[in-house]
């Protein structure tokens, strides 16, 4: 699936917050459609969602976590847990389960006890929560660089390198991730916040 499409996504939970960070090569095979694609969209103050996979599908689960959102603040006054929003797209994603959805999702954020949390969910809808993980074709590179640079005790600005550094390795390796970063800094204190670099061709190319 993320083969096809070409993706790299990557999530860090650490005391202080959640990193979300996505390459923004848009591709079908070997053919570069987009070299500024959107992976990464933060739903919610505290909540953001990255996806690898086919984009329609991106478009449309995204259109449909931001109508659920709205929805159940306008019904029930308050906004809804990371865990919720979670545990929706599971249930969505596997109510599709005979024409599914060709993603793969990390959903990050800060719970409301003021806990940092990463679910991870695959295309029918199982979930698992992790202090790091990695979706798409560059996944298999990228936890390389997770594996052996994660301590759970790093400050969010240490969170926010690793997950950096995990995608750039994954651009070296993987041909369907390049171009560009997107990184979505969520602190548990404080403002969530997008950045995007972009990488020259020299970049992509120069070993770490």
């Amino acid at each position: 699936m993320s083969n096809f499409t070409g993706a790299t996504v990557v999530g860090v939970k650490v005391r202080d917050g959640v990193v979300l960070a996505t390459d923004t090569r848009m591709s079908y095979g070997g053919f570069i459609v987009s070299r500024s694609f959107k992976k990464v969209f933060l739903i919610m103050d505290k909540v953001g969602i990255a996806f690898a996979g086919l984009y329609g599908d991106v478009g449309g689960l995204v259109r449909f976590l931001e109508a659920q959102v709205k929805l159940y603040s306008l019904e029930s006054g308050r906004k809804p847990s990371i865990a919720s929003i979670a545990k929706y797209l599971s249930t969505l994603l596997y109510s599709y389960k005979y024409f599914p959805f060709f993603v793969e999702v990390l959903v990050g954020g800060i719970d409301s006890s003021g806990k940092p949390a990463i679910y991870v969910l695959d295309p029918l809808g199982s979930i698992i929560s992790e202090d790091y993980a990695a979706a798409g074709s560059g996944a298999t590179v990228a936890y390389g660089t997770l594996e052996s640079g994660y301590n759970p005790e790093m400050s969010l600005d240490e969170a926010v390198e690793l997950a950096i550094n995990a995608v750039k390795a994954a651009i070296l390796r993987d041909a369907g991730t390049g171009d560009g970063i997107d990184v979505l800094s969520i602190p548990v204190n404080g403002e969530a916040s997008l950045n995007s670099i972009r990488l020259t061709l020299s970049e992509e190319r120069r070993t770490q």
